[in-house]
């Protein structure tokens, strides 16, 4: 906690212990659950997108752009985790980062914070406005699967999303009244589960459909449009995807405070956040690739809603029922860092409201017992309800997703990071690591504002073309 005193010369798991002992908060995460979290909030609905990404790359530009937006995420990890404990050079007091908003705030001061805030704020937002779609289609898919086994491939089975969103905002306004990121353990891995079960499903349809067909489709510079501009402004919506398929940044603080101590929080979160960026590459290179493998130029804009796959039609619904699973479990990931914030911020704001007390125990079925809150109750309700009305006004998938993925990368990712890791490394400008950081920051800049522009088009395209 801010103002304790710091010594540099005690151990790393020394230099913890005080700080954890005056938490309210009794920390048992461990390596698994730090896992469980991550692979939970990095693999969503932004995997499902990744063979219409790389069948606008192509072969070569496709797997290398997977694995350079991965790096960007590991080394942004790795960065994120020695900010966990600051100290302050000035009076040598530590602060421990509980947040990435928290972060920014204590190391690059309040006007960063502020500009941060924003960004953190529509970054959570925008995540479950996604995922509020992504549900709702993989719902919808079920009932079209069923229907195209029964009709045919041919049969007229289009339904509305917006009864799935609406069911799916429902569940969330129950499972949202968990206190606190605490009590998603169990949430979370039932949704990593989940998140490996359905990737390995399109994974594996894909290589099925490779094996049949006898050949690999596909070529070295994906897609061919039109027009140059065309392809110009569909390899940037692709770019997007992939941006969105890896971003956990902002979820990485929170992650990492629920941890045990020894060893280290910093230690076992960059050992989990290797771990979980590696597995989570493969296993888009896998579904990306056998996905492009299997359709080429044909390759749908979701791998298993878009109906590559009509067969075994059982196998696609129950893909697209661990998907539904999955996103309830990912949606609470991401909005229960908005909810501490808020939560948070009203408690010290009003410290005598009776609004922001418990009034209630409730238990429902096999989930744990908690508290009614009016503030939680009131905030999450229509928190959840302004997610889902958003995701019926844009239900365009791979536009939405890109859009998501490049307006955030830049700040949130490399952005603040890098200079977070400049105050608290104390690097001196002009120095070789200077100058090497200015360069990937700027890069990485480009590279956002072109992926952008594409998600912007696409979706002016799709609302008013």
């Amino acid at each position: 906690m801010a103002g304790e005193e710091f010594n540099e010369e005690e151990e790393e798991e020394e230099h913890e212990k005080p700080l954890l002992q005056n938490s309210p908060h009794k920390y048992t995460g461990t390596l698994w659950t730090a896992l469980a979290h991550i692979i939970t909030g990095v693999i969503g609905s932004g995997v499902l997108s990744l063979a219409w990404s790389m069948a606008q790359l192509g072969w070569i530009a496709g797997p290398l752009s997977l694995l350079l937006f991965a790096s960007f995420n590991l080394v942004s990890a790795s960065i994120l985790s020695d900010v966990h404990v600051y100290t302050k050079p000035n009076d040598g007091t530590t602060t421990m980062n509980r947040s990435y908003l928290q972060a920014v705030r204590t190391i690059l001061g309040y006007k960063n914070g502020l500009v941060c805030a924003c960004l953190v704020y529509f970054s959570i937002f925008k995540t479950g406005v996604v995922y509020t779609l992504t549900c709702a289609t993989s719902m919808r898919a079920i009932w079209q699967s069923n229907c195209y086994h029964k009709e045919g491939h041919a049969a007229a089975c289009e339904f509305e999303d917006k009864h799935y969103m609406l069911m799916f905002g429902i569940v969330q306004i129950v499972v949202s009244q968990i206190p606190n990121i605490f009590h998603t353990k169990w949430l979370s891995i039932i949704a990593a589960v989940m998140s490996f079960t359905y990737s390995f499903i399109g994974m594996g349809l894909g290589l099925a459909q490779v094996i049949v067909q006898g050949n690999v489709e596909g070529s070295i510079s994906g897609i061919s449009t039109a027009n140059s501009t065309q392809k110009v402004w569909l390899v940037a919506q692709a770019l997007g995807d992939i941006a969105f398929a890896f971003n956990f940044s902002i979820i990485l603080l929170e992650i990492q405070s629920t941890l045990k101590s020894p060893p280290s929080q910093e230690v076992t979160m960059k050992k989990a956040s290797t771990i979980a960026i590696s597995t989570t590459t493969m296993f888009y290179l896998f579904c990306g690739g056998f996905g492009y493998a299997a359709f080429g130029d044909s390759t749908p804009g979701n791998l298993l809603t878009g109906f590559g796959f009509y067969e075994p039609y059982w196998l696609v619904d129950f893909g697209n029922a661990c998907i539904v699973l999955h996103l309830v479990g990912g949606y609470q990931i991401y909005s229960q860092t908005l909810f501490a914030i808020v939560e948070r911020w009203y408690a010290e704001k009003f410290p005598e409201s009776e609004f922001a007390r418990d009034i209630q125990s409730l238990k429902v079925s096999f989930f744990p017992e908690f508290r009614i809150n009016p503030l939680r109750l009131c905030f999450r309700t229509i928190y959840v309800i302004f997610t889902m009305g958003v995701a019926m006004l844009f239900p365009y998938f791979n536009e939405v997703v890109a859009f998501a993925g490049s307006i955030i990368f830049w700040p949130l990712t490399i952005y603040f990071p890098v200079e977070m890791y400049f105050v608290q490394k104390k690097i001196v400008p002009w120095s070789r690591k200077w100058i090497l950081l200015r360069v990937y920051s700027t890069f990485c800049l480009i590279v956002t504002t072109f992926t952008l522009a594409g998600s912007i088009e696409g979706l002016i395209a799709k609302r008013f073309g």
